[in-house]
């Protein structure tokens, strides 16, 4: 019997306006091509939630927290919080080397992005055409010659934060895509979306969600 938990077990949050659930690593928010890609959070949300509408995505490796939204007009609206960052998003991730920040432990990676076009769908530092991007860091724990961050994007570009750790020369550990055989690795990528801050659509209701990284 699979012990693999139920899309009702990775409900979160649910009104009749949105609805938060706990992706796993390893399968896609939306329908890829191809038959073999078709099994994905969103058909699966669906089949429950009939209506249920992707918001934003999370990359296939990475697990944590998903908003959809259950009507055109809460889509509408969380898409445009989004847009103009209203919504708060943390991550957690564990990253190779002894990552040293200010006397705080923290720090900013300010550097722009735009597709590696020979290797796309990779995204690369591109400081003459991309476009600014940046990532909050602070450091929670060393330990194994390893660093745990909690993350918070500043802006939302595709693989945003595994390109920028990657050019700091800390990449995320279990990064099959940017981890530059930077040492021993992990069964899955290790960074999981831990937290989503924002005002209900309707209500106006302060929402913080929260997801501890299974790893």
């Amino acid at each position: 019997m699979s012990c693999t938990p139920s899309i009702e077990q990775r409900l979160i949050y649910l009104d009749e306006d949105l609805l938060v659930l706990d992706k796993p690593a390893g399968m896609l928010c939306v329908p890829g091509r191809g038959p073999d890609k078709q099994d994905c959070m969103s058909a699966r949300v669906q089949a429950h939630w009939p209506g249920a509408l992707t918001v934003h995505r999370l990359d296939m490796a990475t697990s944590g927290l998903l908003l959809m939204a259950r009507n055109p007009h809460s889509q509408r609206q969380l898409s445009r919080a989004f847009e103009t960052r209203q919504i708060g998003k943390q991550y957690v991730a564990v990253v190779h080397g002894q990552l040293q920040g200010d006397a705080t432990g923290q720090g900013l990676i300010d550097l722009p992005l735009a597709v590696d076009w020979p290797r796309r769908p990779l995204q690369k530092v591109d400081l003459l055409h991309g476009k600014p991007s940046q990532t909050r860091w602070h450091i929670l724990q060393h330990a194994q010659g390893k660093t745990r961050l909690l993350l918070q994007p500043l802006s939302g570009r595709t693989h945003q934060l595994r390109v920028h750790l990657q050019a700091i020369g800390h990449p995320i550990v279990g990064d099959a895509l940017y981890g530059d055989d930077a040492g021993p690795q992990a069964p899955r990528l290790l960074l999981h979306a831990s937290a989503l801050m924002l005002t209900h659509p309707l209500t106006g209701q302060s929402l913080q969600l929260e997801s501890p990284p299974p790893f």
